[in-house]
């Protein structure tokens, strides 16, 4: 018999810490920040080949001064360090930014023996690596709904310090209120168990203002199987309610069917936006689902 579990709220962060009063973000959560790493080197790097000088508020790099260019480039404070002129050269900045939402409400702690690791946890993985690997290829990458989007190449402990102080999102299980911009991409990263009414209106509003997204499914191998036979009891993570089915298999065909149909419905969702859904099932490599992932936000930026 397959066994589940169902990870509690106070590890529904970005790692659990070994002591809450740990002053280093690292120390508090060094697993998951260590995994999204690992994921986020496995991935193409430099993606958009966009990391360069040009206009940006963004300090990037100090060159040696070129005859020919103009007096006012010279950063007198640093060239007052060395026997050569230096000009303080500033990122160039599009003004595209890319905006992410990861589900952590009590549904996505579910767990089977089949996976390799909780939903949420694969979800936070996934999150991180793709902000750092957007990062590097050049792009601002901010929370939806919580922070700015920057360029930080600490992006991954500055994300995983605000999901860790952000209570309000472990009984959140869509994306909060939040209009990006026309040229902007949003990844939502979610089990999607929610009735399609709401997820429509959120994605509606999301996209409003003609922001592209992407829905990111994560599912648990029984998730999509059902695998169970004989005396069972459901329960209802969200909101506690439990069901005693009796005889298991024989709600299997039923279930599946269900499961299809709210699949159909998501996609029908995302096709009324313009938008995409990916199916992630968290006994496959989270390096899988990230590297279409960044795939298609390369080709709706046309550079795919």
């Amino acid at each position: 018999m397959v066994q589940t579990r169902l990870v509690e709220a106070d590890r529904r962060i970005p790692g659990r810490g070994e002591a809450e009063s740990a002053l280093s973000l690292a120390d508090r959560m060094p697993r998951l920040i260590l995994e999204a790493r690992r994921v986020s080197s496995l991935l193409a790097h430099g993606l958009h080949g966009r990391r360069r000088a040009g206009p940006g508020e963004t300090f990037w790099q100090f060159r040696p001064f070129v005859t020919g260019e103009a007096a006012a480039r010279i950063d007198w404070r640093r060239s007052a360090r060395d026997d050569r002129l230096y000009v303080r050269e500033r990122e160039w900045e599009a003004a595209h930014n890319i905006w992410l939402w990861i589900d952590r409400s009590a549904s996505m702690g579910f767990a089977s023996d089949l996976a390799l690791a909780p939903k949420v946890e694969r979800a936070l993985v996934l999150g991180l690596a793709l902000a750092d690997t957007f990062v590097e290829g050049g792009e601002r990458v901010g929370l939806l709904g919580l922070t700015r989007s920057v360029s930080s190449r600490g992006i991954i402990e500055s994300m995983a310090q605000t999901l860790a102080h952000d209570e309000a999102g472990l009984t959140q299980d869509l994306p909060p209120t939040a209009t990006p911009g026309r040229f902007d991409e949003a990844i939502l990263v979610s089990d999607f168990l929610t009735p399609l009414d709401r997820i429509r209106a959120s994605v509606q509003s999301i996209s409003g203002r003609g922001t592209h997204g992407h829905l990111v499914m994560i599912v648990d191998p029984i998730e999509e199987t059902f695998p169970f036979a004989g005396q069972a009891v459901l329960h209802e993570p969200e909101g506690g309610a439990s069901l005693d089915i009796g005889d298991a298999d024989a709600w299997g065909e039923a279930y599946r069917a269900r499961i299809t149909a709210h699949r159909d419905g998501l996609s029908e969702i995302v096709r009324a936006q313009g938008w995409t859904l990916t199916i992630h099932r968290t006994d496959r490599p989270a390096s899988e689902v990230a590297l279409r992932l960044l795939t298609l936000v390369a080709a709706a930026r046309g550079s795919g």
